[in-house]
């Protein structure tokens, strides 16, 4: 009797023990099942929302993919399981890539291009944008080439401390351009009043560009010996 009793106690442990591993192995495939899920509805979330909310996709990510990893231990077929992963892995990592692209490409575009240096001298002596690579004065007329002489000019007298040799270089090409645009607008019908003060502005400056262009020139030779 008491034989059978023992008997009986060792088969209901083992029928808890099986019913403890069947349970640990359902559960484990229902990690697994949640993260192939998880990945999959990712693919019915608005691109939009995926991007505005990508942190928290991703965290939520991390941890179901770190749960289904560890289940692996409690199933049976863990090869078949370990399948289902690494596809479901693949397709989040491209969809990833594609979400990062994307932010990149919109945080690229966002961002202001350098300005170089020599677009900064310009920018101040005509304004922002005024002047760029094309060298293009045609929105300079009879009605505000003076005013861009003014800038121009007090611009220069205002920084001519601070410019380097290659700034002196630029303004003097900068200046005979717009020398060259005036030629152009005088014959558009450039008052004479406006014609009277543009030359008094260049009776000034133009000595100043010759004596701080030279003098720009020299300190560099010095400093080149030094």
């Amino acid at each position: 009797m008491k034989g059978k009793n023992l008997l009986l106690g060792a088969m209901v442990i083992a029928l808890g023990f099986t019913s403890c591993k069947d349970e640990k192995a359902e559960q484990a495939e229902k990690k697994v099942d949640t993260y192939v899920v998880y990945v999959d509805s990712l693919g019915n979330v608005a691109e939009a929302d995926a991007k505005t909310n990508w942190e928290a996709i991703d965290a939520s990510y991390q941890m179901r993919i770190s749960d289904a990893e560890a289940a692996l231990e409690n199933l049976k077929d863990k090869e078949k399981a370990q399948e289902r992963i690494d596809a479901s892995k693949a397709k989040y990592e491209a969809l990833k890539a594609k979400m990062q692209a994307d932010m990149n490409a919109v945080t690229e575009a966002a961002t202001p291009a350098p300005v170089n240096s020599k677009q900064k001298l310009r920018n101040a002596l005509f304004g922002q944008g005024k002047i760029g690579d094309d060298m293009n004065f045609s929105w300079v007329n009879k009605d505000n080439i003076h005013s861009v002489y003014q800038q121009f000019i007090h611009t220069a007298e205002d920084n001519k401390d601070s410019y380097s040799r290659e700034d002196w270089d630029e303004i003097k090409v900068m200046y005979e351009a717009l020398d060259s645009r005036k030629n152009t607008v005088e014959k558009e019908g450039l008052s004479s009043s406006d014609n009277r003060k543009i030359a008094g502005l260049k009776f000034k400056f133009a000595p100043m560009l010759k004596v701080n262009r030279m003098g720009a020139k020299s300190e560099e030779m010095r400093d080149a010996k030094q």
